[in-house]
């Protein structure tokens, strides 16, 4: 009498089979696309030794760092660092400043690329395209050195051109320089100019990629320009700009050191100081490392927090998101 396998058995020597297939699926796929794993590999280090092993230095953010103790004898604080930066007057006054400049940047330079994507899409002459985008592009290759400088080539009040125009026409001049008032407006501009040519690159991708039939069809049913974009362009780019969003989301705290620092003075200081700016002269100016890691991991999950808020909300209403 033959005697059958136990039913475990069978199982354990089908789930075995199936792992070995798997490995050797896995070696055959490397195999066969062996040199393009190898273009990835570049890549992969630079995330791997510059983005991953150096967060071992988040927990900076709990102890009392002490230069001549070293990273393990220095003494563990735990949540000290992040009592003392919630508890600090100033803690409220940088969360206003980053938070309106983010604002106003998702405002005002978020859109700005969709438009001017949406302008170049119209642009029938090649040649006529081609020059636009190379001109729009250029700013973005311009360090933020020269765009602080030239700002104030144009808005000093010692010969500066806006203001030798003003004092001209108007009789008076305007300290943009040195004005509270003055300095969002002026980032914001900064940015759009600077970034807004560069940041249609993608969008224009994205328009590349729409069906020349519907514009067709909808020409048929007696559509204008203005009816095609809305109904046809902008519904076909929907995802695109949604997960660029996404991703912008994890921004909100980061307004970038070098543009605020550039044109942070004493006298604006009051709306110009932001974390980025915080944390460079905690940090480096002043030596308190363990505090300044503890504002910059704050920043961090923050930013964390609103990209999978931001992409569950995504999901939830029906639209692209990134995972």
């Amino acid at each position: 009498m033959k005697q059958t396998a136990a039913p475990s058995s069978i199982e354990h020597l089908q789930k075995n089979k199936t792992e070995t297939s798997s490995r050797t699926s896995v070696l055959g796929r490397l195999r066969k696309d062996k040199w393009l794993y190898l273009l990835l590999l570049p890549g992969l280090l630079y995330f791997i030794i510059f983005k991953y092993v150096p967060m071992w230095g988040v927990l900076l953010a709990f102890k009392n760092y002490q230069p001549f103790l070293g990273f393990w004898k220095s003494e563990w604080v735990g949540l000290e660092h992040f009592r003392v930066f919630f508890g600090n007057p100033e803690f409220f006054m940088l969360l206003r400043n980053t938070l309106l400049l983010s604002f106003y940047n998702l405002l005002f330079f978020f859109p700005a690329p969709i438009i001017l994507a949406l302008l170049l899409n119209e642009v029938r002459v090649a040649f006529y395209k081609r020059t636009i985008q190379t001109l729009v592009y250029v700013p973005h290759f311009i360090s933020m050195v020269i765009v602080a400088s030239l700002t104030y080539v144009f808005l000093t009040t010692e010969g500066g051109l806006i203001n030798e125009l003003l004092m001209k026409y108007a009789g008076a001049k305007i300290e943009f320089l040195a004005s509270p008032d003055w300095f969002r407006p002026m980032i914001i501009i900064q940015t759009i100019w600077k970034e807004c040519g560069f940041g249609t690159i993608i969008f224009l991708a994205a328009l590349a990629g729409v069906d020349v039939e519907q514009y067709e069809a909808a020409i048929m049913d007696g559509a204008n320009r203005w009816r095609q974009t809305w109904h046809i362009t902008l519904p076909s780019i929907r995802s695109t700009i949604i997960i660029l969003l996404i991703l912008r989301m994890g921004d909100v705290l980061d307004n970038g050191f070098e543009q605020i620092f550039l044109m942070l003075n004493p006298l604006n200081r009051e709306v110009a100081e932001v974390f980025d700016t915080y944390v460079y002269m905690m940090g480096i100016t002043q030596g308190a490392f363990s505090y300044s890691t503890a504002v910059g991991l704050f920043k961090a999950v923050v930013g964390i927090i609103l990209v999978m808020g931001s992409n569950w909300l995504a999901k939830r209403f029906g639209q692209a998101s990134i995972y």
